[in-house]
């Protein structure tokens, strides 16, 4: 018998990354759209991303019992004190999209190092008496100009150290490997083998 985990999220492309990683391993992944729940718009006002993944797992915590998974991730660029960071998203869209945001990041970078991290927090909750956190860094860099045509969002713009690629070319098989999403997820994953959830 599969192992069930919502997962608090509508966006497909993070729904379909995660399925490709856990749903090899008995577990059943669900999006909220697949069991028709829908919180609303849940303001994410934490100081970190750890806070604002719990955010989101209590407000599905208000209607389910089931075991719950959320997550917050963000591009650092250091050069900029860590900007757009906790913001990545909010600032995408107030940029009038991610390809207008790379604009904008790579004129605040002229002359100045590129170097940049992405970051990502995953929570756990209604499986242990506590909520679970699962983190994945990876470094690398911002490129010069977007390269690549998979993946999503910052993807083409972010240069990681480990294969010297744009996330947006990498294979799907590579991104699942390396991202910081991935590396997160196979963390949770590890935790589900070690306490039976997960073969």
């Amino acid at each position: 018998m599969n192992f069930e985990l919502l997962v608090a999220t509508n966006n497909a492309h993070k729904l379909k990354e995660i399925r490709q990683i856990l749903s090899p391993h008995h577990i059943t992944v669900y999006g909220m759209k697949d069991l028709n729940i829908d919180i609303g718009e849940v303001e994410e006002n934490g100081k970190t991303y750890y806070e604002n993944a719990l955010i989101k797992a209590k407000a599905l915590q208000q209607v389910t019992k089931m075991p719950i998974i959320a997550d917050d991730s963000g591009l650092e660029v250091l050069a900029l004190d860590k900007k757009p960071g906790l913001r990545s998203a909010r600032f995408a869209q107030e940029c009038g999209g991610h390809m207008e945001a790379f604009k904008v990041l790579d004129k605040e970078l002229e002359g100045k190092d590129r170097s940049a991290r992405f970051m990502c927090d995953i929570v756990l909750v209604n499986v242990e008496d506590k909520p679970l956190l699962f983190e994945g860094i990876v470094l690398g860099r911002i490129g010069y100009e977007p390269d690549g045509t998979t993946g999503f969002g910052y993807d083409p713009i972010f240069i990681c150290d480990e294969l010297s690629k744009s996330y947006a070319s990498l294979s799907e098989e590579e991104k699942n490997r390396v991202s910081h999403r991935g590396k997160a997820l196979n963390k949770l994953l590890t935790y589900l083998k070690i306490n039976g959830y997960a073969s």
